[in-house]
């Protein structure tokens, strides 16, 4: 008896917490305010994505940890690493959509050619191959760059 007592007290008590979980949901949901600022709140599709870490100039991303070496791995991969060595500091200056700063803690997509994060990431290499044609072929600054890759990859 004690037992069935026990079981009917906790399944009261977990009825009693949903039924205030979802109150609370339907108040926050219907008054279209956010209460802790006072003002009306953004849809989430209306609010612009998160640019990743990076850095804003290549000095404070200094000095450069090196990165794999090219050769270990073949194709769009080696080209990438390839990158990587001969523009650090663009990389640098450009956030990846990966999101691996808050996965792994990178602080730009330099950081993400220091280990072999990149040989299993289409977008690292689809960043550092854009990077790499915006500044050789089209002449454009990293802040060029990087305002580039946040139309593109934070789509």
């Amino acid at each position: 008896m004690k037992k069935v007592f026990i079981i009917i007290i906790l399944v009261l008590g977990i009825a009693v917490g949903i039924a205030m979980l979802s109150t609370s949901d339907r108040q926050a949901s219907t008054s279209g305010r956010d209460s802790s600022a006072g003002r009306t709140s953004v849809p989430v599709a209306q609010q612009a994505p998160r640019v990743p870490a990076h850095y804003n100039d290549s000095a404070s991303a200094r000095p450069f940890k090196p990165t794999l070496d090219p050769e270990l791995f073949s194709g769009k991969i080696r080209q990438a690493y390839q990158v990587a060595r001969e523009i650090p500091e663009t990389l640098a200056q450009l956030p990846c959509y990966c999101y691996c700063d808050q996965g792994f803690g990178h602080k730009s997509l330099h950081s993400c050619y220091e280990d072999d994060h990149s040989a299993h990431c289409s977008t690292c290499v689809d960043e550092a191959l854009m990077a790499y044609q915006l500044q050789k072929e089209q002449n454009l600054s990293p802040a060029q760059i990087r305002a580039r890759i946040i139309d593109v990859f934070s789509k």
